[in-house]
């Protein structure tokens, strides 16, 4: 059985459909020939149980073979009407008292001796055999006492059962061609059925298969718009993934080239200032001291925006996964706290000031902190010198204000994107990384984040996060 049942999962999907339909109208249109055997057979029965209870009610049956048997032949000559049924009678012993007319003998079994013995009126239907072996439908009556040797009489009356037996045959033989008849047609319909449901489902695997083949993920599998089926939902949902792939391949494609073009100015930078300190050395002609230092000065500079650069591809690549092991319920009050701290430090000739409010959110705590220092970072960066940046938090709402010269109104919509930076500000350092890293942590936290022109001049940068429960303190 295991062996099938092995064999049975590796064959295609539309032969199993067609087996198991196979099966279910097998199992079914047996249970139906079946019944309807067993029904026939019970009217069959009946009819014949009838034709031997109008037997036993002829007139002058009973009586003249009452006769015969409890007397000799000597006594009562006399011949029984012809029939071709059987008539005898039985006693608790002795054998049987045949009429001359029976066709033979009835065999006689334990039933019929017990009808005897319980010496009651009425009777039972068996089935039984003569003495040559022909079957038949015998029924036993209780008739009473024989007065010659005190022993009970019953009358056996019997009909041949082979024309009902050659009928039940023949229904037989008609039910069971039926059946396979119904068993192969239902193969082949369900055969056919399995096919053309499981046609989708084709187009679907040559679709994956050609993905697989050619990493071509620009294939679509056409779906009726009014379809709802599970075949229609699957080739919907795969052409959502092939489409969802093809966009992050299109996105990785372009974050590559965009970070390639991004590396290549200060490892350009790098190669000729680390070239002009290596012909030096070579030449043996030392730069004067104030032009070394300034190349030192670059090549530091330039290192520490690769390493930049390095840490927000790295941010960017993290998977969803390796952010959900680390969410966490925070203060949002804590955090911002931490971020002004480093803001602080970057910019000291600034006045940075703060009114913050609790807060609790759901977020990342390392990757939120850094989203608000890049903010903070953009103010800090574009504030003018003993400028004011003011930073407010209430209710979920953190607002960044910086009184710097502000975003051009056509710019603002490229703000957020990878690698963008205002024409104004490509002078200045950084990736283009860092507002697009605070879309996407916000974003992850639930919330979301703006930048606007403030009245007066400068920006307004705002983080919108939905709140949490407070977590419960900590143990003593």
């Amino acid at each position: 059985m295991k062996r099938f049942l092995r064999r049975f999962r590796t064959l295609p999907i539309r032969s199993r459909l067609a087996m198991l339909v196979a099966a279910a109208v097998a199992f079914g249109v047996a249970a139906v020939s079946v019944t309807c055997w067993f029904i026939v057979q019970g009217k069959l029965y009946e009819q014949v149980n009838d034709d031997l209870d109008q037997m036993a009610r002829r007139p002058g049956t009973v009586n003249a073979l009452l006769q015969r048997c409890t007397q000799t032949p000597q006594e009562n000559p006399q011949n029984w009407p012809g029939r071709n049924d059987y008539v005898q009678a039985i006693k608790e012993k002795g054998a049987p008292c045949v009429d001359p007319n029976s066709p033979g003998t009835v065999n006689v079994t334990s039933s019929d001796k017990n009808v005897i013995k319980a010496a009651k009126s009425g009777g039972i239907y068996r089935n039984g055999t003569d003495e040559d072996g022909n079957a038949v439908r015998v029924l036993t009556l209780y008739l009473g006492v024989d007065q010659s040797d005190s022993q009970g009489v019953a009358l056996q009356l019997a009909v041949p059962l082979k024309g009902t037996q050659s009928t039940l045959n023949e229904l037989a033989l008609i039910l069971l061609l039926v059946s396979g008849v119904g068993v192969i047609g239902a193969g082949a319909a369900g055969l056919a059925v399995a096919r053309a449901g499981l046609r989708p489902v084709d187009k679907l695997t040559e679709a994956v298969e050609h993905v697989a083949r050619t990493e071509d993920l620009s294939i679509r599998i056409p779906v009726e718009e009014d379809a709802e089926d599970e075949v229609a939902r699957l080739s919907r949902s795969f052409n959502s993934m092939t489409s969802s792939l093809a966009s992050s391949r299109e996105l990785q494609q372009q974050l590559i080239a965009d970070a390639g073009h991004e590396l290549r100015t200060p490892l350009t930078s790098l190669r000729t200032n680390i070239e002009l300190l290596t012909r030096s050395e070579e030449t043996g002609r030392p730069i004067p001291p104030e032009d070394r230092k300034a190349l030192l000065a670059s090549v530091k500079a330039q290192m520490t925006e690769l390493a930049a650069l390095i840490g927000d591809l790295q941010e960017l690549s993290r998977s969803e996964g390796q952010r959900g092991e680390r969410v966490q319920v925070i203060s949002l009050e804590d955090t911002v706290e931490a971020a002004l701290r480093r803001a602080r430090l970057r910019g000291p000739e600034l006045t940075i000031t703060a009114d913050l409010q609790p807060w609790y959110v759901r977020a990342e705590p390392s990757a939120l902190e850094r989203a608000f220092v890049n903010i903070l970072d953009n103010a800090v960066k574009f504030s003018p010198e003993g400028g004011t940046i003011e930073v407010e938090l209430g209710s979920g709402i953190l607002t960044v204000r910086d009184h710097g010269p502000g975003i051009p109104a056509e710019e603002l919509p490229h703000v957020f994107d990878r690698f963008w930076r205002s024409p104004s500000a490509r002078a200045l350092p950084g990736s283009g990384l860092g507002l697009s890293i605070v879309a996407r942590t916000v974003e992850q936290a639930g919330g979301d984040v703006t930048l606007t022109r403030a009245d007066g001049g400068g920006t307004v940068a705002t983080v919108r996060l939905p709140g949490a429960p407070m977590p419960p303190p900590e143990g003593p």
